[in-house]
């Protein structure tokens, strides 16, 4: 293995600019290793970060990226060589909430590309904790750069449908169902049991693009009210013989304020609405209808690492797919790829591969 003296990187040296620069490979300590990066998946979480100045844990100039996937090239020896995934979200496995089963939101964890000093899955290499890594194995003839998006993209999904306690035969909808979180969260649904998906969004040609992929029946609420869309919802559940007010998972993924209020509009009798989206809009709901539906209201935060494994496995056997839903591009892209995220002209989840 190639072991280099500097990491090869585009970091944001302020919200708004890259730069392509490089600085030396660290001390690494006991229990971390270097991965040589294969893919870095483009997340909307660091489009947020790069265009609306929302926060990062550790201040400009940072490498930015946290959908990762790579070779181990130094350190623990037992990994070197080793494919792997790096998870999102790094817990710090000793705190009570890492010990009590919520280490994905563990208040000390670490995230690459926000929280993990200057090192970013932009670059050509990153140092990390070897010990929750996701060993990748026989992987058939799945790419290894496409694997990068599991780490959040695929398991983010997985986590919020085990929050909302997703069994087989459930009833389920998607608000966000074509985008690049959601067309995962409507094959994770559908590959873990999901009797009925209903896929909401505006993309239409996603929209029917999605019926291959997990996707029962579709709604495009463009130009229409939640009462429209409640109305088009009920009308189908009645033609199926579906109950329509009691029962639905609602997974709303796109975390703007139409998305939440269309969610919140269709929540009802013993339902479970699970917020998985992201946004900065603040939406009104008289909470009191929880307590006269019987129903749930569940924020999920990214996935602990030991369930990476499972979600794996469910990409590589078929349950979910990968490579219609992604495309792969050079690193050297990075700013026209963000250009083009930014502004809704990706037709597919860009996964940015190492050229320097």
């Amino acid at each position: 293995m190639m072991i280099p003296s500097t990491i090869k990187t585009w970091q944001m040296t302020v919200p708004g600019t890259l730069t392509k620069t490089e600085i030396p490979v660290p001390q690494l300590q006991p229990g971390e290793v270097l991965v040589e990066v294969k893919g870095c998946g483009v997340c909307h979480t660091d489009l947020s970060y790069f265009y609306m100045g929302v926060r990062t844990d550790h201040p400009p100039p940072l490498s930015l990226g946290h959908e990762i996937s790579g070779v181990v090239v130094a350190g623990e020896a037992s990994y070197i060589g080793k494919e792997v995934i790096i998870p999102a979200v790094l817990p710090c496995n000793k705190c009570e909430l890492c010990k009590t089963g919520r280490g994905n939101r563990c208040l000390a964890q670490k995230m690459p590309g926000n929280s993990m000093g200057i090192y970013g899955g932009y670059s050509s290499h990153i140092p990390v904790p070897a010990v929750d890594l996701c060993i990748v194995g026989n992987r058939g003839n799945v790419p290894l750069e496409h694997l990068s998006v599991i780490a959040d993209a695929v398991t983010t999904p997985y986590q919020a449908a085990r929050r909302a306690r997703l069994a087989a035969g459930d009833r389920v909808i998607v608000i966000g169902a074509a985008g690049g979180v959601g067309s995962f969260m409507t094959q994770v649904a559908k590959g873990m049991g999901a009797g009925t998906v209903i896929g909401i969004d505006i993309n239409e040609e996603k929209l029917e693009f999605m019926k291959g992929y997990g996707a029962d029946f579709t709604i495009n609420p463009k130009g229409k009210t939640p009462k429209e869309v409640k109305e088009i919802f009920k009308a189908w559940c009645k033609e199926k013989g579906i109950p329509s007010n009691y029962g639905w998972k609602i997974f709303e993924v796109t975390g703007t304020k139409p998305g939440q209020e269309l969610a919140l509009s269709l929540l009802s009798f013993t339902g479970m609405l699970m917020v998985v989206g992201y946004g900065t809009d603040e939406t009104s709901y008289m909470l009191s209808k929880l307590m006269a539906f019987d129903a749930e209201l569940i924020g999920t935060w990214g996935c602990p690492p030991e369930f990476y494994p499972q979600v794996l496995e469910m990409c590589l056997d078929g349950r979910i797919n990968l490579g219609p839903f992604v495309e792969t591009r050079p690193m050297s892209q990075i700013e026209q790829v963000f250009d083009e995220a930014h502004h809704g002209k990706l037709k597919r989840r860009v996964i940015l591969t190492p050229d320097f």
